[in-house]
């Protein structure tokens, strides 16, 4: 048992000191794709400054998967955490089991370009289509379906406060 801590101490150390000179080469990737995700943020609050509500399209999704209603949403925000922390804890399975070699600051540089992409791509579209959202806060009556417009610039960059 003493032996198999060891093993286990050795290894995560190993993989500490792996991971520390591939951060330190990769540091500069991850900080921009972390500050991305920012910039995405900046853009879905600022579409809700232009944003008018209008009634919600027909979609094929909805018929095949309706919507679980308001008072349901904790289905959806518990599956998302599921997904979110099983992924999370995938990244760092490296530092536990004798596997392959995977290094958790490259998934992470890699899920970022992913993201930063992806998200460049989202950017694009809901700032040039302007379709009436399905959520609840975007819909005709919702007092957050539109906000007002920002008496100053601090208002448009400090997001949610």
């Amino acid at each position: 048992m003493h032996r198999q801590c060891s093993k286990l101490w050795r290894k995560i150390f190993m993989e500490m000191t792996i991971e520390i000179s591939l951060l330190a080469d990769n540091w500069k990737h991850l900080l921009a794709g972390i500050f991305f995700q920012y910039i995405h943020g900046l853009a879905a609050h600022g579409v809700h400054y232009i944003h008018r509500p209008g009634p919600m399209l027909q979609d094929s999704g909805y018929f095949l998967l309706p919507e679980l209603g308001q008072d349901k949403s904790f289905i959806s925000e518990t599956l998302f955490t599921f997904i979110f922390a099983s992924f999370m804890l995938w990244t760092l399975h490296p530092f536990v089991f004798q596997s392959k070699r995977i290094y958790t600051v490259l998934i992470w540089c890699r899920v970022l370009v992913y993201l930063v992409v992806s998200q460049m791509l989202r950017i694009i579209t809901f700032y040039s289509t302007q379709l009436p959202g399905p959520n609840y806060h975007c819909r005709e009556g919702s007092k957050m379906a539109t906000l007002p417009w920002p008496e100053n610039p601090l208002e448009v960059l400090l997001i949610n406060c």
